[in-house]
């Protein structure tokens, strides 16, 4: 079987626009067409730019979504929704590979999730927000300043029946959960989480998992 690589960011065809319709943000309600589900946000956040590639060898399209929430012009939090589209209704049943965390030091959770008819798989963990990567110019160009500094970000990727294949990226700036945390790596990783960092990862690993848990799907 075929697996359809959720990759971040991976050009594999040309890139266009896409509506953002097909993903709409209603408060904190975000809304798909295709394929049909709804998820609560743990903020209200705002759509900031899309794009689409298609994967000719996989036989699939995959749309990117960017939804921000900033503290003045500074982003605080990150949502980036990613869909596979199946395109050749001959191919295949889409697959999705394991997630892999950037290091396993920092990695704090790695689960599978299953409710009702929807089953998936998460983890949490300490990543760095890149303001030069050139995925995330777009958000740049738009006036948002991207903290270089640590951010909790959740991952969690889905299956819809083997045609659409759904990844969320949501991540937040360790410095805006109200309390000082260190900048030093080290001290964030698994082993020796504590104090203030240990609290700033159990609200955030309550926000999201209350997120994903919150996924409604709806049957074809």
């Amino acid at each position: 079987m075929k697996k359809i690589l959720l990759v971040f960011f991976m050009i594999l065809g040309i890139i266009t626009s896409v509506s953002a319709k097909d993903l709409e943000i209603r408060g904190k309600n975000l809304v798909s067409e295709k394929p049909p589900f709804t998820v609560s946000t743990p903020s209200e956040l705002r759509f900031v730019h899309s794009f689409s590639h298609e994967n000719p060898g996989e036989s699939s399209l995959t749309r990117v979504y960017f939804f921000v929430k900033s503290e003045g012009k500074q982003m605080e939090e990150m949502l980036i929704v990613q869909i596979s589209d199946k395109t050749d209704p001959q191919g295949a049943p889409m697959t999705l590979p394991p997630l892999k965390p950037y290091t396993e030091k920092r990695l704090y959770v790695k689960e599978k999730m299953k409710k009702g008819d929807l089953e998936g798989e998460y983890l949490i963990q300490l990543m760095a927000w890149n303001p030069e990567a050139p995925s995330l110019q777009p958000i740049v160009k738009k006036g948002i300043l991207i903290p270089p500094y640590w951010a909790l970000q959740g991952q969690f990727q889905f299956n819809y029946v083997g045609e659409h294949a759904v990844s969320f990226r949501y991540s937040k700036d360790v410095r805006s959960f109200g309390m000082k945390v260190s900048d030093d790596g080290k001290q964030w990783e698994k082993e020796l989480l504590s104090g203030n960092e240990r609290k700033a990862y159990e609200t955030f690993r309550k926000a999201f998992t209350e997120m994903i848990r919150s996924i409604e799907i709806k049957n074809p």
